[in-house]
C-alpha cells in the first residue's frame, strides 16, 4: 500500500470518469465530525463549512463530467450517525454525487473486502484507511491485483441492489 495525501486523491479522482465509494461503516469516529456531528445532535444549525472544500470538489469533477458515485451500507434501525450521514447527504447529491444507500441484510451473499474503498474507474484502488481508534482517517493505493478484481465485483453487486438517496429518504 502507498499512502496518499488528501489533494493527492483528489487529484486522481479528478482525471477519472468514474470514482466509486463504499462505506461499509454505520458509524465513523473521525474527530474532524465532532463538532458537525455534536451540534446535529443537539438540534442546532449547521453552517457546513467543515464540508466546503469536498461540496467544492464535488461541483468542479461532476461539472467536467466525473460521475461520483457512493454507497453507504446500512443497518436498520439507523444509528444516529447514519441518520446525520442522511441529512448531510442531499448537500453532496445537490453537488453532483450519486448516494445510495442499502440495508445490510442484502448484502449477505457478497464478499466484502475488510476496508471501505475507493475505485477510480476500473483500475486503480485506493482503501479508506483509519487510525486504530477511528479518529483519523486517510488513503492508500492498493496494487493487489486480486483485490482490485474482488472490489470490481463488488462494486457492480452492491450499485445494482442499492437505493438512490432520493427514494430511499422518501
Amino acid at each position: 500500500m502507498e499512502p496518499l495525501g488528501y489533494e493527492d486523491f483528489k487529484a486522481l479522482a479528478a482525471a477519472c470518469k468514474r470514482a466509486f465509494h463504499l462505506e461499509q461503516k454505520d458509524t465513523y469516529n473521525i474527530a474532524a465530525e465532532d463538532e458537525a456531528f455534536g451540534r446535529w445532535l443537539r438540534g442546532e444549525q449547521d453552517d457546513y463549512a467543515w464540508h466546503r472544500d469536498w461540496l467544492s470538489f464535488l461541483r468542479r469533477v461532476t461539472a467536467a463530467g466525473v460521475q461520483v458515485q457512493r454507497v453507504r451500507l446500512v443497518t436498520i434501525p439507523h444509528t444516529a450517525y447514519t441518520r446525520w450521514g442522511l441529512d448531510v447527504a442531499r448537500l453532496n447529491v445537490e453537488a453532483g454525487e450519486d448516494i445510495r444507500y442499502l440495508p445490510r441484510g442484502l448484502v449477505r451473499d457478497i464478499g466484502l473486502p475488510g476496508e471501505d474503498f475507493w475505485l477510480l474507474d476500473d483500475h486503480q484502488l485506493i482503501l479508506s484507511v483509519f487510525s486504530p481508534d477511528g479518529r483519523t482517517g486517510g488513503f492508500a493505493r492498493e496494487v493487489d491485483a486480486e483485490l482490485l478484481g474482488r472490489c470490481r465485483a463488488v462494486r457492480d453487486k452492491v450499485w445494482d441492489r442499492a437505493i438512490p438517496y432520493a427514494r430511499y429518504v422518501a
